[in-house]
């Protein structure tokens, strides 16, 4: 079984990822994309977040990870093979996704970007929805963040 955190970028996926693994689940990552101002306790992903290339091209090792959570972000999930997978899909509201992208490179177009990310979070729940091989559970961002023990 697989097991993967995905969402948009900025959604909460690095979080998500450091809650289940303070919480002792097995989560996949290395140290290719260091700790930095924006994601202070790390990324949590693996191969600096080249995976959606190594899925287009049907090379990335899913075996190798069985049993354990693996960062994949949103764009990535139509590149997964025919597997069993169960995911957790972060959502986020995206006006504060686009106030952290700002943070992190500065200005966007929001009245162009917007739409585009309401698109691709509608395709992706959409994919798994239809998919057979995928049992998937949204988690609100805001929810973990104001939920807090």
């Amino acid at each position: 079984m697989n097991y993967i955190v995905s969402g948009i970028e900025r959604s909460g996926t690095s979080m998500m990822m450091q809650v289940l693994y303070m919480g002792g689940a097995k989560v996949a990552f290395d140290k290719s994309r260091a700790p930095d101002y924006h994601n202070p306790k790390g990324y949590y992903e693996l191969e600096g977040g080249k995976i959606i290339n190594r899925l287009m091209e049907g090379s990335f090792p899913f075996k190798k990870y069985d049993g354990m959570f693996v960062k994949i972000t949103a764009y990535g999930l139509k590149f997964l093979p025919k597997g069993q997978y169960k995911i957790i899909y972060m959502m986020r509201d995206l006006d504060e996704v686009m106030d952290s992208m700002e943070k992190m490179s500065g200005p966007i177009d929001r009245e162009k970007e917007k739409p585009v990310f309401e698109k691709l979070n509608s395709f992706s729940i959409n994919l798994m929805k239809k998919r057979e091989d995928i049992d998937y559970i949204t988690v609100n961002y805001r929810d973990v963040i104001d939920d807090t023990v």
